[in-house]
């Protein structure tokens, strides 16, 4: 089986010859202190970063030289020629014949080797620091494009969540059930939807899963509520983590706080950072640089790559990653990433190659796989749902209090009454439409539904069993 070359080796020799000015000779390279291998070696690197797009080698024989591709080259007087282009990492090549790309099938089988066959690494800082937002790319152009026409839904220019809040019912089951099946567990998915709308629990199952399950429509349901305010920001991802980790650490201060002690990960050789204070550098770096990058499915990818290799949480990294993954789609109303489909194994030792080769193939071709899977769903469902509702989009947030206020504050007049007493602030003109929107929306109300409204499963329970739910559907 051919080795496996570390991306460390090969960024070591891209940054040697970034710093040689675009000069940069063989022998010039081989002298330097940070290049450890033999001439043979390094031409073999050398020939391989061509290949992939990341060098340009002019010349032929002793005067070969090579630049950087992207990176302007001085003419004799030092002058910069304006060839500035963005650099991308790998091109991407899915097969007619599979959903794996070639690299992706060397790194699978390259982390499936036993253990004791795999060389122990630690944290490598410089994967991080030399990635640059809107410069470096871990998705291709083209592969970029297929999923942004695959993502879209028409209704890019409405505001930041609608398309969510439209389907939130459905994508709380699945992302649910889809992220707590790749943390090995055992719910079914119509398990799941009964869990999550009934409230019922399987008997012989053990209570982490579904509080797991729970935990997981509680942060869905933070995404939803809160699109004006999330992203790539500090209060965004540590919250996600506390409503994920929720009664499932052995310490509730450690839900939403960065780890401060060792961890290991069962399965590879990788040995995650144990300084606390490089885990808060890095973390805010992964954050700076996360916001920075305009692309949303190459946001998306970039925190499902570097928030579970730096761990900077003692458990649940990869499920804040999942959920993370989607901070684009919403703020963009793309088609959400439901994870619908995709194999633990693969997701798994995607995640190995990176943690231990610093390789992005493997999981990218399973992001791409399971962004398309998503997409086809998400679009039949966005086709049976139709076009929002404009009156519903002018007075949502109004929409939203009124039938809130009406579950969790209950009185003794008329239903229909309050609704109108609520609605004496809304124009003349919109007043009728609006209490019979209301009217229908309370109507409408299930288990399944309840968290656009912000409401509690027990808020509904108690005022459904008050009866005035029964009186409107007679």
């Amino acid at each position: 089986m051919p080795k496996i070359v570390p991306e460390k080796e090969y960024r070591v020799i891209k940054d040697s010859v970034g710093r040689l000015a675009g000069n940069a000779a063989v022998a010039d390279l081989l002298a330097l202190s940070e290049i450890g291998f033999s001439r043979r070696t390094l031409q073999r690197r050398l020939d391989e970063l061509c290949q992939r797009g990341e060098l340009i080698a002019e010349g032929a024989g002793r005067g070969r030289r090579y630049r950087v591709a992207g990176v302007p080259v001085k003419d004799s007087a030092g002058v910069d020629f304006p060839i500035f282009v963005e650099s991308e990492v790998v091109e991407y090549q899915a097969q007619p014949t599979g959903w794996l790309s070639p690299e992706g099938r060397e790194l699978r089988r390259a982390v499936r080797l036993p253990i004791k066959e795999r060389m122990p690494v630690g944290y490598d800082p410089s994967f991080l620091q030399t990635y640059r937002p809107n410069k470096t790319f871990y998705l291709p152009a083209s592969l970029r494009e297929e999923l942004k026409g695959l993502g879209e839904v028409g209704v890019s220019s409405l505001p930041a969540g609608t398309y969510l809040r439209q389907i939130l019912s459905r994508l709380l089951i699945d992302l649910a059930w889809n992220s707590s099946r790749l943390e090995g567990n055992t719910y079914s998915l119509i398990e799941t939807e009964r869990l999550l709308k009934l409230g019922e629990s399987v008997d012989g199952k053990a209570t982490h899963e579904a509080q797991m399950i729970l935990n997981h429509k509680a942060a869905i349901e933070m995404l939803a509520d809160t699109t004006e305010e999330i992203g790539f920001n500090r209060y965004t991802l540590c919250n996600i983590h506390a409503l994920l980790s929720e009664n499932l650490m052995s310490d509730p201060v450690l839900c939403g706080s960065l780890r401060h002690r060792p961890v290991g990960i069962s399965g590879t050789v990788y040995l995650p950072l144990e300084v606390p204070q490089q885990i808060e550098e890095y973390f805010t770096e992964i954050l700076s640089k996360a916001s920075e990058i305009r692309d949303p499915f190459e946001a998306s990818f970039f925190v499902m790559v570097h928030l579970p290799y730096l761990q900077a949480f003692e458990e649940v990294n990869k499920r804040v990653s999942r959920l993370a993954a989607n901070i684009p789609m919403i703020r963009h109303n793309l088609c959400p990433l439901s994870f619908v489909d995709v194999e633990t194994d693969d997701y798994v030792h995607a995640l190995i190659a990176v943690y231990e080769l610093q390789r992005v193939d493997y999981l990218r071709d399973v992001f791409a796989w399971a962004y398309r899977r998503s997409a086809e769903k998400y679009k039949a469902l966005r086709f049976s749902l139709g076009d929002p509702d404009p009156f519903r989009m002018r007075y949502r947030e109004e929409l939203k209090e009124v039938v809130r206020e009406i579950v969790r504050f209950r009185e003794q007049s008329p239903m229909e009454d309050r609704v109108i007493h609520k609605a004496s602030e809304i124009p003349d003109e919109a007043r009728d439409q609006f209490i019979k929107t209301v009217m229908i929306e309370l109507k409408s109300l299930h288990e399944g539904n309840i968290a656009r409204y912000r409401l509690r499963p027990g808020e509904f329970a108690s005022w459904k069993a008050c009866g005035e739910l029964a009186s409107l559907e007679r």
